[in-house]
């Protein structure tokens, strides 16, 4: 359920604790800080761990240290995503008794030799603007008898949206507000270069586009503040919001720190971990300094 309308805009902060928190972490993390103090609003923290493999207590009490270091505060609770699976559950029946989710079994490789196969045939294959093959459409016209048995057969698999039908059933065109680094203003939304985006796994109870678009109406957040490499990714949020009758917050999507090889940093490079900068002696104050903040 979303949480009721705040007086005050309402910011998160939400890293997995999948690794140590790096620079590019520190910009989103001090801009959603202080663009919730300079609008008199609140500042959250979140503790995405829906991936109960390789997120783990250690990162995520590193997360904290990291945080107080930089010397930001935030309120309690924090929400962890591993308290309330229940609610991604919910979120994922209602889709399903709309009539807009299928159970999806091919594996990773069989879906590679099946693009392969394609692409060597001289063919294209679509891909999502991450660079990622779309996932065939085999199992969204198996019958109903088939993917009965295939799951009494024991058979591993996902659950994905159908996005033509979530479309048709939406019907007007989406968008969102956008007051970020790159494009401002109303953006137009296109669910569909994602294809059949996966809702559920079965080896995590949720995905992350689920999951955060549950998390954000549950938690009232008003602005979300994050990089733009998750700009395009608005527009599967925007499309859950709409179908499970969820307020839009307005989205600031901010540059991106690069490594030295110009690419996104990762939590594998330690180099640029806040753990190894510190450990390093860098003063916290000289954080902002090299983020240009």
């Amino acid at each position: 359920m979303p949480a009721p309308p705040s007086d005050k805009p309402v910011y998160r902060f939400a890293p997995s604790p999948n690794g140590f928190l790096h620079l590019g972490h520190a910009l989103s993390a001090l801009l959603n800080h202080d663009m919730a103090a300079a609008s008199g609003g609140r500042f959250l923290l979140r503790i995405e761990d829906i991936d109960l493999t390789r997120c783990t207590p250690q990162f995520e009490a590193a997360i904290y240290r990291d945080l107080a270091w930089l010397g930001l505060d935030w309120e309690e609770p924090v929400r962890r995503q591993s308290d309330h699976f229940d609610a991604y559950h919910a979120a994922l029946d209602r889709l399903t008794e709309m009539d807009l989710v299928y159970p999806a079994f091919l594996t990773r490789g069989e879906v590679k030799a099946k693009v392969a196969a394609n692409e060597a045939s001289g063919k294209s294959w679509p891909r999502d603007p991450d660079g990622s093959p779309l996932y065939p459409d085999d199992d969204r016209h198996r019958s109903q008898t088939e993917r009965r048995k295939l799951i009494a057969d024991g058979v591993r698999h996902a659950f994905r949206l159908d996005m033509q039908k979530a479309l048709d059933l939406i019907g007007a065109p989406l968008n969102w507000t956008e007051t970020g680094d790159g494009d401002r203003g109303e953006i137009p939304a296109d669910p569909s270069a994602w294809g059949d985006v996966v809702l559920s796994r079965s080896d995590a109870p949720s995905s992350y586009h689920l999951s955060v678009t549950v998390d954000d109406a549950a938690q009232g957040i008003t602005h979300v503040v994050r990089g733009l490499d998750l700009f395009e990714a608005t527009a599967v949020h925007r499309l859950l919001q709409e179908l499970l009758g969820l307020p839009p917050p307005i989205y600031h999507h901010h540059r991106l720190i690069l490594g030295a090889d110009g690419r996104k940093l990762s939590k594998s490079e330690g180099s640029t971990g806040l753990a190894a900068l510190r450990d390093q002696g860098l003063p916290a104050g000289d954080i902002r300094g090299r983020l240009g903040l």
